[in-house]
């Protein structure tokens, strides 16, 4: 008996797009973030409250950080850098923090901002990938003496993919980003579609984000109360995302 090979090639490709949207989640929505680049003993010295901050561009991690900080000057050198993230997707205690996302590549200045609330000059970082990998740890071992944790490489096209803008981690993140963030927008929100005196919208949660709606909870003085709200057509991006949801709750969201 031969493998057809289509069917093989349509398998390898699947996986890989299974991997990748995996992965991806994690970049969108991680529990913490280690790097590591080389010569720098503390990549930290520098940032505001020595925190490290973060975003994904498309697959690509991106920092922000002042011009003069260690991490802007390795940049501007291109040296190498080893990014560890871990997962902060589902609940506390979820099987899917049991995973880990490594990325390892060279560091590139990419611009120049102000910042918006001050004068600083700070400094856009971008990570030029050449390894992802991703390891899940956590699971039951097959046989006495197997290894404790998987670790598979994910493929970079794949990871990279717009396929995966929309990926569960950044709709996890974008959800909880409203939740604690945007309280008097969705109450206004909830007020306006509901004809219901603002007072008396006691509080409000999304839950269930996905490209073509939401599902939107509150709380008045009859009890709590819970619609699933559905967008015009299914959002193709990010940017896409955002102006529906500004478009059917509340101009104020970001």
């Amino acid at each position: 008996m031969t493998l057809d090979p289509g069917t093989h090639t349509e398998t390898t490709r699947l996986d890989a797009q299974r991997l990748a949207a995996a992965a991806r989640s994690i970049l969108a929505c991680p529990r913490d973030v280690q790097l590591v680049v080389d010569g720098i003993d503390d990549v930290t010295a520098g940032l505001d409250d020595d925190r490290l901050e973060m975003q994904d561009h498309g697959g690509r991690p991106v920092f922000s950080c002042p011009a003069g900080s260690a991490l802007a000057i390795a940049a501007t050198d291109r040296r190498g850098a080893l990014l560890t993230l871990g997962s902060g997707l589902g609940p506390d205690g979820s099987p899917d923090r049991d995973a880990t996302l490594t990325l390892s590549g060279r560091l590139e200045a990419s611009g120049l901002e102000q910042c918006e609330c001050c004068d600083e000059v700070r400094m856009r970082i971008a990570l030029h990938l050449d390894f992802v990998l991703l390891t899940r740890t956590g699971l039951p071992s097959a046989a006495p003496g197997a290894p404790d944790a998987v670790r598979i490489r994910v493929p970079l096209g794949a990871f990279t993919s717009p396929d995966h803008e929309l990926n569960r981690g950044f709709l996890q993140r974008s959800t909880e980003h409203a939740n604690l963030c945007h309280q008097d927008e969705l109450r206004r929100a909830v007020a306006g579609l509901t004809q219901t005196r603002l007072g008396e919208v006691l509080g409000v949660h999304l839950t269930g984000l996905r490209p073509d709606g939401v599902t939107l909870q509150w709380v008045d003085p009859t009890g709590a109360h819970l619609t699933e709200l559905r967008f015009p057509h299914p959002a193709t991006s990010t940017h896409e995302l955002g102006e529906l949801l500004r478009s059917e709750l509340h101009s104020g969201l970001c």
